[in-house]
């Protein structure tokens, strides 16, 4: 029987969070745990090609959670076994449709904002099976489709890449797909209706891997998902939240944490920062520390002030502060500021749309002007 969890993406990240949820529920009550994970790699990088071959030898990975939580110092390795099949897209294609013709009950994937590019290449031939889709959406949209003719029942997908409203993001992306291979209604419907996209929000500072596989993490963690009717979830963990307010735990992690991220980023570029600055080393510098409490205080928590949510955005804030001061973690600002104008825009932006929309007497300079520098 294959396994009823297929994942997408062999990053860190996933080690460190959805698998790793797997496997302590799994260790803690077998029935908590829906079964093991085939994970699959979707591109060439030989990093990627590293930990499938490690995960095939070894069968399993060492997780290291260190830092802080409630006034503990926490240091400890978890050996995670839930990955039991490392396959890889190009190579296994067949084997991956067999695999989702049959026992697969959830679907996750972290494939970064790239992963839901569309490529002309993908075109309605793939359908025969015959050669992998370049994109992430014309995968699923193939093997889908293998699993409706399959008279299989429908399947839950769990998104895990940061994009606002991912699962609802994702179907249309595999639906746009499938209409333009001129896909029949029914396999639509099965698709728009049946499959079950839900949303989601996943945060962990997962700073460094450990190789050939393997992470070091912190100890908070979270994954937010939104209740959807018929959703079937890869485990039960204390840190995994179903919620009707998904919302509320996006607007806290982007405009909060993210920002704090790129607002020390930003401080970095300007100030030409060293290579291997941290975000700790940043948090123990006053030219850096200091700004980014200013932006906090004076720029962004009145925003949460004025929804009437100031206390439990302070409190994330204090949350956030203990994360950004962890002394074990090696979160370097250099690969935070990747991608840093458009993470920019991203941040920034909704919290001073906000501000206006609110007709909050703010000046928000800082963050006007990280938006307006190059």
């Amino acid at each position: 029987m294959s396994n009823p969890i297929l994942q997408f993406g062999t990053s860190r990240f996933l080690q460190a969070h959805v698998d790793f949820f797997v496997a302590v529920a799994a260790r803690r009550d077998p029935a908590s745990a829906l079964g093991k994970i085939t994970v699959v790699q979707t591109t060439s990088s030989a990093d990627s090609r590293a930990r499938i071959d490690a995960l095939r030898s070894a069968g399993r990975y060492p997780v290291r959670i260190r830092g802080r939580r409630w006034d503990e110092t926490i240091d400890t390795t978890v050996e995670c076994d839930s990955i039991t099949e490392a396959l890889h897209a190009n190579e296994d294609w067949p084997l991956l449709i067999e695999r989702a013709k049959r026992d697969v009950k959830v679907i996750v994937s972290n494939t970064a904002d790239a992963g839901y590019a569309l490529f002309d290449e993908d075109t309605a031939d793939l359908l025969a099976g015959q050669r992998t889709p370049r994109g992430f959406a014309a995968k699923l949209a193939v093997l889908l489709h293998a699993r409706f003719q399959a008279g299989a029942a429908p399947i839950t997908l769990l998104p895990c890449e940061l994009v606002s409203r991912n699962g609802d993001t994702l179907r249309d992306l595999v639906v746009g797909v499938a209409r333009g291979w001129n896909a029949d209604d029914t396999f639509i419907g099965y698709l728009r209706k049946d499959c079950v996209w839900v949303n989601s929000l996943v945060d962990r500072i997962v700073a460094e891997p450990i190789q050939p596989v393997g992470a070091i993490a912190e100890p908070y963690a979270l994954w937010a998902i939104e209740r959807q009717a018929g959703m079937v979830l890869p485990c039960e963990h204390e840190d995994i939240v179903v919620t009707d307010d998904l919302a509320h735990y996006e607007r806290l992690k982007l405009l909060l944490l993210n920002l704090g991220h790129t607002m020390l980023a930003q401080l970095w570029r300007t100030r030409d920062g060293s290579p291997d600055m941290t975000v700790l080393d940043a948090m123990r510098d006053p030219a850096y520390r200091d700004p980014l409490e200013a932006t906090w205080r004076d720029e962004v928590l009145p925003v949460f002030a004025a929804l009437g949510q100031r206390d439990v955005a302070t409190e994330y804030v204090a949350s956030v502060r203990d994360r950004f001061e962890n002394p074990f973690l090696v979160h370097r600002l250099a690969d935070i500021a990747r991608n840093h104008d458009e993470k920019k825009v991203r941040r920034f932006q909704p919290v001073i749309g906000l501000a206006r929309e609110l007709k909050l007497d703010i000046e928000q300079k800082r963050l006007r002007d990280a938006l307006e520098s190059a």
